[in-house]
């Protein structure tokens, strides 16, 4: 049963649509036709783009026709089964939790209830399955944050966040990859330059993978900036 649906989006795009809603097994489907695409290329698609429950087909009407390329992403949607889950890729995140980079941890454990320990190996305590980049470049949502930290965005928001800030936004977590501004709540920061458009690799991961955040002291995180900032000749 078709359990899918292709929109215009222009006159040089389409959008598949897999569901409605924030769910693990509608976004494994998403990448998992995003890996199709990857792996089994289509003449005249420039570029696709993953989002929670949709993948964006941008493509050059000059080179494929309409009609071609709809019937190319049905069979290819068709050929998703219902959850795409091979061998998990995680990338694991250090993350340094003590006060001077988690200005809003006493925001979150008055609204939790929790202590800063148990908000930080909640926190640590699974992976987190990367739903799309967006907002920033390299800026992971996450699906998969225990439901006893989820803490409302904060009423107004900052005008400047430093780079590697961990936070909580509503039911969801993620990690700032530059300096900007913004309104989750923040509970930590990771040394990790998430974001380098000089790296081959700019961003350390892809939507799809998942992120395990690991626990560090303050030491450790400097001595990681350090090691990076030596290496990158600073």
């Amino acid at each position: 049963m078709e359990d899918y649906r292709i929109l215009n989006a222009g006159d040089g795009a389409v959008c598949v649509e897999f569901g409605q809603q924030i769910d693990d097994a509608v976004n494994a489907r998403v990448n998992g036709l995003y890996q199709k695409l990857f792996s089994h290329p289509i003449a005249g698609v420039t570029e696709s783009i993953p989002t929670f429950r949709s993948l964006l087909v941008c493509y050059d009407p000059l080179r494929i026709r309409y009609g071609k390329l709809i019937r190319l992403l049905e069979k290819y949607a068709a050929d998703i089964p219902d959850v795409v889950e091979g061998e998990r890729h995680v990338v694991e995140i250090p993350v340094c939790y003590e006060a001077e980079y988690a200005p809003d941890m006493g925001h979150v454990t008055a609204h939790t209830g929790l202590s800063a320990e148990e908000v930080i190996a909640l926190h640590c305590g699974r992976d987190y399955r990367i739903h799309m980049l967006g907002f920033l470049p390299g800026f992971p949502y996450l699906g998969g944050m225990d439901e006893r930290l989820a803490t409302p965005r904060l009423k107004s928001p900052r005008t400047r966040i430093e780079a590697g800030s961990v936070g909580i936004g509503g039911s969801q977590t993620g990690i700032y990859p530059l300096s900007s501004p913004g309104g989750w709540q923040l509970i930590g920061r990771t040394p990790l330059k998430l974001y380098d458009p000089q790296r081959d690799k700019p961003v350390l991961y892809k939507a799809g993978d998942y992120i395990r955040f690991v626990q560090i002291s303050k030491e450790q995180f400097l001595q990681m900036e350090k090691d990076m900032q030596r290496k990158e000749g600073v």
